[in-house]
């Protein structure tokens, strides 16, 4: 007769959840499972449910898991380096991912399909980033270009480079954008001044700014 250990027990917890991933993918599961399947990767025989669970608790969502500063990670008992090197390594994966996925010859045929397109290029990202969308006289995208990352003052943008950047992909309209990572999509004044002189510049060289769009999460 055989005993059912408390590690045979882990070990085939683990398995069952991976066989229904393999299965179904993420479909079905709740958000402390897939932060128990990213634990497993670096943690290895060791039950992770308590650490996941602790996680979401702690940070509420899988984006507020993934997005969670290092340090704030490795707070979680039992949570080490490997495993927060895990969680940060399939993020950025999937922003890369996301990134290259998006279709540069999309057509901007709507607002929703605007909406849709900043969402997938500037929603997912933690830091403040400018950019410019380049836009065919169809509306079809050409180029979409981060200007600048970091923190937004008037100071950081310079006209000249992004209208040099807008001439040299032969757009003829551009879309401007930038994330509010806190989630608060209300204009500065700082985005205010930037958009006044970019529109300046651009409508000097003749290429037409549809919009100054903040995204927030």
């Amino acid at each position: 007769m055989s005993i059912n250990t408390s590690d045979d027990y882990k070990i085939g917890h683990r398995k069952r959840l991976r066989d229904r991933f393999f299965k179904a993918g993420l479909d079905g599961f709740h958000d402390y499972e897939i932060v128990e399947l990213l634990l497993t990767i670096g943690t290895p025989r060791k039950d992770v449910r308590p650490m996941a669970r602790e996680a979401i608790k702690r940070f509420k969502t899988l984006s507020g898991v993934l997005n969670a500063p290092v340090e704030e990670l490795s707070e979680i008992k039992g949570v080490g380096k490997i495993s927060v090197f895990g969680i940060k390594l399939v993020k950025a994966v999937a922003e890369r991912y996301t990134q290259e996925s998006i279709d540069e010859s999309q057509l901007i045929s709507s607002p929703e399909a605007l909406f849709q397109y900043l969402q997938q290029t500037l929603g997912y990202r933690e830091r403040e980033c400018f950019a410019a969308i380049m836009l065919s006289a169809k509306n079809y995208v050409i180029k979409t270009e981060i200007i600048f990352e970091g923190s937004l003052t008037s100071t950081c943008v310079y006209p000249r480079e992004v209208i040099a950047s807008i001439l040299k992909h032969h757009a003829a309209s551009v879309i401007f954008a930038h994330n509010h990572p806190s989630g608060d999509p209300t204009p500065s004044i700082e985005d205010k001044k930037i958009t006044q002189k970019l529109v300046k510049g651009c409508e000097l060289m003749g290429v037409t700014v549809h919009e100054h769009i903040i995204i927030g999460k």
